[in-house]
């Protein structure tokens, strides 16, 4: 029984990670109804987007400090509370001023669930699972941008955009209810994913450079794909949605993939998945003009920076020099810098360089990443074995047990 609550809390919390991912990206998709029934220009609406991810950005670690003493059962529940009432404002919204409102209401929640639900889904199982934990709650995500935004989209074309916030808001109140019901209600200092398995500083801030700068080189090309795939590639526009399904496929399958070795060998995960992205994108640069090649390799990037996303969550729940909830919002404050700061350089490069440079650009910043990590290992090569590292838990597991172990 203890188990199977354990494992319905993961899927609502994986299901938290869906919802929270459609709504960031959902006015990416229904940008010209939103525009146009509320009067304001497209690129008013691009704000929506914009202003979502600086509030992230701004407020995770703050917002995580200020609420570090509330067991997460009632934060997570509390969270989804106002991520219901957010949303069900922006579906009644008349005015631009108030969706603007709404959404960095929603946004706020986002800072504060991204920073919680990690180390509040580790502590459902033992410590030897954490990688595989990390990975189910991070294919939420994942999965709503392959099925999610395009579900919410085409809901959006042919019932009103409204009827898609409505949606979300709706299934929200059904997650609300899973994770109240069934997540423990354990104080955040008390189980052993409240701290890094084995605290690393040094390491701690080089994962903030690489989620930073891995981010930033997958989302440069990322936000103009469209772009590249009818100008370089040759596709029509009405392709560009079945090629954004396949990488979505492909991030799906990576997330998962990297569930099952992550527990095992994570610095070498995270290398893989870094180096993965750069050479699809290098690739990309070369033979982008090549249909076949250009479909595979933009799926082969989505696996990769999938991929990463899972090693990146579960390796800060390891190297963590203290709280992990501070720890987990500071690697999505700075996860939110990459996915600004991507898009940003690949649009500066864009009227003068051409589409083409953002994929140049793209594999340029993911091999600065991948150089600060082999340079990590080069001085630094003795990490603590996945063996010392299950002794250590071994040994915290019989000082203070946690309540759920399951080993699903």
């Amino acid at each position: 029984m203890r188990n199977r609550r354990a494992v319905g809390a993961l899927i609502g919390l994986s299901g938290g990670t869906f919802l929270y991912t459609t709504a960031e990206a959902l006015p990416v998709g229904l940008l010209l109804p939103m525009a146009a029934e509320l009067n304001v220009s497209p690129s008013q609406v691009g704000m929506l987007v914009t202003v979502y991810g600086a509030v992230v950005m701004v407020a995770s670690v703050p917002l995580t400090a200020l609420v570090r003493r509330v067991p997460r059962r009632w934060l997570l529940s509390a969270l989804l509370a106002g991520f219901v009432v957010s949303n069900a404002i922006t579906v009644f919204a008349s005015t631009f001023a108030l969706m603007l409102a709404a959404r960095m209401a929603t946004a706020a929640t986002h800072a504060l669930f991204w920073a919680v639900v990690v180390p509040a889904a580790a502590e459902l199982f033992r410590p030897g699972l954490r990688g595989r934990v990390v990975a189910v709650v991070f294919a939420g995500g994942t999965v709503a941008l392959a099925l999610g935004v395009p579900a919410g989209t085409w809901l959006g074309e042919r019932a009103g955009w409204r009827a898609s916030f409505l949606a979300v808001a709706g299934l929200g109140a059904i997650v609300l209810v899973v994770v109240a019901s069934l997540l423990p209600s354990a104080r955040p200092e008390e189980g052993h994913a409240a701290r890094g398995a084995t605290p690393d500083v040094r390491r701690f801030w080089l994962l903030v450079a690489v989620a930073i700068l891995a981010t930033a080189g997958a989302i440069a090309p990322y936000t103009y794909v469209a772009l590249f795939v009818t100008e370089v590639t040759g596709f029509s526009p009405s392709s560009v949605g079945a090629i954004l399904l396949v990488r979505g496929v492909a991030s799906v399958l990576g997330i998962l993939a990297m569930g099952a070795v992550v527990d095992r060998s994570p610095w070498l995960a995270l290398t893989a998945t870094v180096a993965l992205q750069s050479v699809a994108l290098l690739g990309l640069y070369a033979v982008g003009q090549w249909p076949t090649a250009a479909v595979g390799l933009i799926a082969l990037a989505g696996l990769a920076f999938a991929a990463f996303t899972a090693a990146l969550g579960g390796l800060v729940l390891q190297v963590a020099p203290g709280r992990s909830d501070l720890a987990a919002a500071t690697v999505s404050a700075a996860v939110n810098v990459g996915i600004t700061g991507g898009a940003f350089v690949g649009g500066l490069a864009l009227p003068s360089q051409g589409v083409h440079s953002t994929v140049l650009i793209g594999a340029v910043l993911g091999t600065i990443a991948l150089v600060l990590i082999l340079g990590e290992r080069l001085v630094r090569p003795a990490a603590a074995s996945p063996e010392v590292v299950r002794l250590t838990d071994d040994h915290r597991e019989r000082k203070n047990p946690v309540p759920s172990t399951s080993n699903v």
